[in-house]
């Protein structure tokens, strides 16, 4: 287990004993709100987490390398801004596809980047939900105000990739 599952548990298990402590009716109602949710996320990740390992089997020999590797450069961190902005899915499609490209060659620094575009850009995101929600307009502007920001996190991440050394081995 990882530090951060186990921070999470702590935290779980610490918000669960408030709740018994307000009343055990408050602590039965969260437990079935988390195994209710779970029910509904589960599925997907039963289904998402094979589906991405298998898709990055998939990705060709070198190409993750050529187009997103360490020596991709500038142009690898763009390419996976833009692709990051495309890519839909949720966290548990997009993370596992970035560790099959990085796992297939991509560079730590790109892959910072293709996390970042989906994050901030998210067309499938913007298409389906800010759109009809908010107008074109902002969405534009919004678009116009964040483009630089996967870009600028894969150049910060390479600039500080010196002082995480063996970030990429997985």
């Amino acid at each position: 287990m990882t530090f951060g599952v186990i921070a999470i548990w702590v935290v779980a298990l610490g918000a669960l004993a408030m709740c018994l402590r307000r009343s055990p009716a408050v602590a039965r109602r969260a437990v079935q709100d988390a195994t209710s949710g779970l029910g509904r996320v589960l599925p997907v990740m039963l289904m998402a987490l094979p589906m991405a390992a298998f898709v990055a089997e998939l990705i060709p020999a070198g190409w993750a390398e050529t187009w997103l590797g360490p020596d991709s450069g500038v142009g690898g961190i763009v390419l996976a801004s833009l692709a990051g902005g495309l890519m839909p899915g949720g966290p548990f499609v997009a993370f596992p596809l970035v560790l099959g490209f990085l796992k297939a060659g991509a560079g730590p620094s790109q892959m910072v980047a293709l996390i970042s575009g989906w994050a901030i850009l998210g067309l499938h995101r913007t298409l389906a939900w800010e759109l009809p929600i908010l107008g074109g307009r902002f969405i534009l502007l919004r678009l116009v105000a964040s483009f630089s920001l996967p870009l600028l996190a894969g150049l910060a991440a390479e600039a500080m990739l010196p002082l995480f050394p063996g970030v990429a081995a997985r």
